[in-house]
């Protein structure tokens, strides 16, 4: 008896409805090399790497970035960059496999204890489609975080939070960041997160910026007294599109919001 076949749109569609189940999927992996595509779509869409051991496992089964399931990866997150090294970003290294990756999440295991700065240059350019980026980091090195966020050119939202900032350029070498400056800039047009020391750097580049800044929603937490004049800028700068913003000082633990649409402003 055979085999009854199926065109590959019903196929794709029965593979589609199990999505939400990991082990039925895994399953499909088994039924037939054809399959395998579409499963790894949701199966490898979402990947983090939350500590060292879990990253080494991955370049141990995936060898080579041009076959790993990485190209079906949506979100990427790495906790543990202190272990990401120049030659993971270079041919063969596994960072260029997440080349469709539209959420990037950078940080450490934990925020709290002494660390080393950790070196953000292997991630540029990680995604030519990136939109949200993360950077979550013990010791904030501003110019490098900034260099980060300008590599991804449809770049739109952008959280960063630091317990403090580094005293080099950013780097961790003591130098200034020779990152190459790309063709064309992100517009920003999403969220800015900002958190704790550190990011005044980052707002004055924001600000610097040829184009301007189009947030739609500011959530900025400052805590030094002359902040509120970098939040002033930030606002006037995104006056015609901000929607949203949330200010908190945390000496003081003041919280101000403040809702704009159509022009029109609600405090509350």
């Amino acid at each position: 008896m055979s085999i009854p076949h199926l065109p590959p749109e019903l196929l794709d569609h029965i593979i589609d409805l199990l999505r939400g189940s990991p082990r039925a999927l895994r399953n499909c992996c088994l039924v037939s090399k054809l399959w395998v595509p579409r499963t790894r779509k949701y199966l490898f869409a979402n990947i983090a790497f939350r500590n060292a051991t879990l990253l080494q496992s991955w370049k141990k089964t995936f060898p080579d970035p041009s076959t790993s399931p990485a190209l079906y990866a949506k979100t990427l997150s790495v906790a543990c960059s202190h272990v990401v090294t120049a030659a993971d970003a270079q041919p063969g290294g596994w960072i260029r496999g997440f080349s469709h990756v539209v959420h990037l999440e950078v940080g450490r295991p934990s925020m709290y204890g002494s660390a080393p700065p950790v070196s953000l240059i292997s991630f540029h350019a990680l995604s030519p489609v990136l939109k949200t980026l993360h950077v979550h980091l013990l010791i904030l090195p501003p110019t490098q975080v900034f260099d980060l966020a300008l590599s991804f050119p449809l770049l739109e939202d952008l959280t960063v939070t630091a317990c403090e900032s580094s005293l080099d350029d950013g780097n961790g070498s003591g130098r200034p960041s020779t990152a190459v400056q790309p063709s064309s800039l992100p517009m920003f047009t999403g969220s800015l997160e900002l958190t704790n020391a550190g990011i005044k750097p980052i707002s004055r580049r924001l600000l610097s910026l040829p184009g301007g800044v189009h947030f739609r929603k500011l959530a900025l937490k400052w805590s030094k007294a002359e902040d509120p004049l970098l939040t002033m800028a930030l606002v006037e700068g995104c006056s015609h599109t901000l929607e949203s913003l949330d200010i908190t000082y945390v000496p003081r633990c003041t919280s101000i919001r403040v809702v704009h649409i159509a022009n029109n402003l609600f405090r509350f």
